[in-house]
């Protein structure tokens, strides 16, 4: 087997940055209709992206120094 390649930051930054794209949505629609105040949802969903992305972005980070589960 192959070993697996390591991402870069560019790539992890990348991937959170779309992920945060769908969830503003998500989170935008629920928000909204939650709400009934497209202000208020618009809010609660930027709150919300701006959090996941910070965290995702770690996350990946993490698991990206972590040698479990990989094959050599």
């Amino acid at each position: 087997m192959t070993q697996p390649l390591a991402q870069t930051k560019t790539r992890a930054i990348v991937k959170a940055t779309i992920w945060t794209l769908m969830g503003l949505l998500v989170m935008g629609i629920v928000g909204f209709f939650m709400t009934g105040s497209l202000s208020t949802g618009g809010k609660m969903a930027l709150l919300n992206s701006a959090i996941g992305m910070i965290t995702y972005f770690l996350y990946e980070r993490l698991w990206d120094r972590i040698k479990w589960g990989r094959h050599v």
